[in-house]
């Protein structure tokens, strides 16, 4: 989805952003993720970043392993940056929007702060290649993808679009799969902090064929 905001380097963002922890949420450069917000903290956090004008909110993932308080986890290092680009009242004191990917970034520390919703100071500069659209998309093994997400539809009685599937682009294919895949927090910050999107795919290839070679060797139905 396009923004009306250019972001154009890592510079053209704020270094101090809100952030909003869900485990198995995976955001990624220019995918779209929907989000049904209704805990009063983070409706706050929605309030203030359209309030502030940049509309930006930080998802990443809790890191249970590692946390000492469940009230308060600890997070990840990697996060992904999204510009809330849809945005509905519900009615019922809900929202619903949709956030588009800007960039990843890495948490420098968290802050000590008066709002209810957590923040961090981040640091952009790690992945000013999530600034430039489709780089590296030519090194994808666009065929490999292609059929493990057949295999993986076959095994699951799902079907998709085919013609859709086909027609978009590598970048669009490989963060979409990625970001919609039912694999856990793990895998997901592994395709999350993937060094490039050649790398991104070929982790999602290789989860994807261990979950298939698993289910066939149980005999237990494929994730759902």
């Amino acid at each position: 989805m396009p923004i009306n905001a250019e972001y154009r380097g890592p510079g053209e963002l704020p270094e101090v952003i809100p952030v909003f922890p869900l485990p198995g949420a995976l955001l990624l450069p220019r995918g779209q993720m929907p989000l049904n917000i209704f805990e009063p903290r983070y409706l706050a956090m929605i309030d203030d970043a359209l309030r502030d004008g940049h509309r930006l909110i930080g998802m990443i993932q809790p890191d249970v392993a590692h946390s000492q308080k469940e009230a308060k986890p600890a997070l990840f290092r990697i996060g992904c940056v999204g510009r809330i680009t849809q945005l509905a009242e519900s009615g019922d004191g809900r929202y619903i929007l949709e956030l588009t990917g800007v960039a990843r970034f890495k948490v420098v520390e968290e802050l000590t702060v008066q709002t209810p919703y957590r923040q961090c100071k981040v640091d952009f500069f790690s992945f000013a290649g999530d600034f430039t659209a489709r780089k590296g998309e030519e090194a994808v093994d666009r065929k490999a993808l292609l059929e493990v997400l057949a295999d993986f539809l076959e095994a699951n009685n799902l079907k998709v679009d085919w013609e859709g599937i086909e027609s978009a682009p590598n970048e669009a294919l490989v963060n979409a799969l990625a970001m919609m895949s039912p694999y856990g927090p793990a895998e997901k910050q592994a395709m999350l902090e993937a060094p490039d999107l050649k790398t991104r795919a070929e982790i999602l290839i290789a989860v994807t064929e261990m979950d298939l070679a698993k289910k066939r060797t149980s005999g237990d139905p494929p994730v759902q």
